[in-house]
Parts: structure tokens; sequence; C-alpha cells
């Protein structure tokens, strides 16, 4: 357990529950783990928490574990060259970060940043290689997850290349309403600002504000601070789509 509090010394550390008790691995690659796997992990892990706005790790850092997103969202961002943050993922409950980094034994390529209250399982680098040494169908699970990224990744450089800017607001706001849905008054469950939504769409936070805008005078969204609305699907998947 020092050892993790060496690694993660900023965090605020505690037990959680057994593996075995927790729904959160039936959506990833842990699902596939056995009972003695499962209670060799909860053995060793802990739970780390995280505050809004709070960085998981950064670019080009080392890390000696895994983290199992219980509850929350972040987001996964890279600076270009001009040192502007592009944003190319969102994570929720459910989602593992970092596990390609550990496996191939590299610095991570991306910045996790918690995007509200976070909450997620750190599972150290050594229980991890050992269930892929010792479990072939994790193996193939976690070969899953990375072509299955691998796929989101391709398919955000085309629309980058592809879609005009407006099309791509419109494309990432039908995106977001589907990953994380929406709140009782119909909002989408997650908070952004407009520099956050410009680095989605890869623009200028000026362009982002006067897009949002049209939309909103068209009647296709309604904004209230950083919470937004989608009102008419349709007109926006036709802009997402070119039409």
């Amino acid at each position: 357990m020092i050892f993790v509090i060496f690694i993660i010394p900023l965090y605020n550390i505690r037990i959680l529950m057994k593996c075995q008790q927790c729904i959160i691995r039936h959506f990833n690659s842990f699902k596939s783990l056995s009972t003695e796997e499962l209670t060799c992990i909860s053995d060793a892990k802990s739970e780390v928490s995280f505050k809004k706005g709070q960085v998981v790790f950064t670019e080009g850092s080392t890390i000696n574990g895994v983290f199992c997103v219980k509850s929350g969202k972040c987001k996964l961002s890279k600076l270009n060259s001009n040192g502007k943050e592009q944003i190319v993922r969102f994570m929720k409950g459910g989602d593992v970060l970092g596990y390609r980094s550990v496996i191939v034994g590299e610095p991570v390529t991306l910045t996790v940043t918690a995007l509200d209250e976070m909450k997620a399982c750190f599972i150290p680098k050594s229980d991890i290689m050992e269930a892929l040494e010792r479990n072939p169908k994790f193996i193939m699970d976690m070969m899953k997850t990375a072509c299955a990224d691998l796929k989101d990744a391709n398919m955000t450089i085309s629309k980058m290349a592809q879609k005009s800017v407006k099309e791509r607001l419109a494309d990432s706001l039908l995106f977001l309403e589907e990953t994380f849905s929406t709140t009782e008054d119909g909002y989408i469950d997650i908070q952004l600002s407009r520099e956050e939504i410009s680095s989605i769409i890869g623009t200028a936070t000026e362009s982002a504000i006067r897009l949002l805008s049209e939309l909103k005078k068209e009647k296709i969204i309604n904004l209230k601070g950083k919470n937004i609305k989608i009102i008419d699907f349709k007109k926006l998947k036709n802009i997402s789509e070119g039409f």
C-alpha cells in the first residue's frame, strides 16, 4: 500500500469494496477475470478521488498502474505544436485509463483531467501484467478495447479532415448526448466551457461561440450557461451529415 501512495501522493485514497461486488467491472475487460484474480486485484487496489479540474496524469509521464473509472467524467487531451489543447476523447464510469501505457511500458500520450467529482480504482501494474499472463480471455478483451479505441481515433481524424467546423460541432453535440445522456430537464449531462468545445472541434473559441449562437437562433439547441439542450435532433443530424 505504501508503494501505491508514493506513486500518487496527491490523491485521496481509501480502500474500496471487493472487485467481486463491483458492478462497474461488467462494463470493461475486468469482467473476464476469475474470482481468484479479482481477489488478488482487490487486495492490491485503492480508490482514488479527483476534484473537478484535477489532473489524473499528464502527457509524457510514466504511470505504474491503471485507473478504472467508478464514477464521474474526465477528458483526454493533447497539446498541439502551438500549445493549444485538443480534446480527443471522454471517459466515464466503466472505462479504463492508462492500460496501453502500462502494457507497452511507454509514457502516456494524453493528459487526463477530471470534469467533475470523479472516483476511480488504481490497480498496480504488477497485478495487471500477472492477470494478462494467466488469463487469455482477459488478453482478448483488452485487445478488443484497444481496437475499439483505435477505431474511434481513426473516425475522429477522418471527421476532422472531412467535415466543416459547423458539421463537427453538430456531430460532437450528438455524440455528447449519446455518451452522457441528459439531465431531468433535458440538458446534456456534461458541462463544458466554450474553450473546451472549441478544442473538441478544432477551431478558435470565438468560432465555437458564434456557431453555438447560430444553432440557438435556429432553435436547434438551447443554451443555459455551460448547459446545452438539443431541441431539434433531425436538423442537428442533417447538419452533422452535411445537409
